[in-house]
């Protein structure tokens, strides 16, 4: 299970748009530079123990902005990146395998997603208030790529934008 929570705010490029133009300038939306969290939850069986644990690991290091045109990203502006070099659970020596051995971050530093469509259930990202849907798109790990839909719920107060999105990988 991954799951990011952000936190952004707007930037309009409408006043670049040109006067024949009938495509709408798109809606920058940058994550803040603190209030965001990536996380991944695991069930693991260690050796010698008789239940299983759910290992937790986050990370504040989430950076990016999704250029919305009405309620559907540009996906050739939009990105989010979590530097994975700086997930932390509970145990250092699970970390240093994760990092090592399972993501190896000393080549694979980043995990990135381009969303490519949002299907919302409910409300507008444009009109702003609750919004509840889907938010597909590319995602990059290990140097891999491959599509992903991720379950969101933001709120749009203003030009302010917070909201989490989960999703099973």
């Amino acid at each position: 299970l991954l799951s990011t929570a952000v936190h952004a705010q707007a930037r309009n490029h409408s006043a670049s748009k040109p006067a024949v133009n009938t495509t709408p300038a798109p809606v920058v939306w940058n994550l803040a530079p603190a209030g965001n969290e990536a996380r991944f939850i695991v069930r693991e069986q260690l050796v010698g123990a008789e239940l299983p644990n759910d290992a937790i690991g986050t990370t504040q290091a989430v950076t990016g902005s999704i250029a919305l045109v009405g309620d559907q990203p540009d996906s050739a502006h939009s990105s989010i990146t979590v530097d994975l070099r700086t997930l932390t659970s509970d145990k250092s020596m699970r970390d240093r395998y994760i990092k090592n051995r399972t993501l190896v971050t000393d080549s694979f530093p980043n995990a990135v997603f381009v969303p490519t469509r949002f299907t919302l259930a409910s409300g507008s990202l444009a009109a702003g208030g609750k919004v509840t849907g889907t938010m597909s798109g590319i995602m990059t790990v290990h140097g891999t790529s491959r599509p992903i839909s991720w379950d969101m719920t933001a709120n749009v107060t203003g030009n302010e934008i917070t909201g989490t999105a989960t999703t099973h990988v």
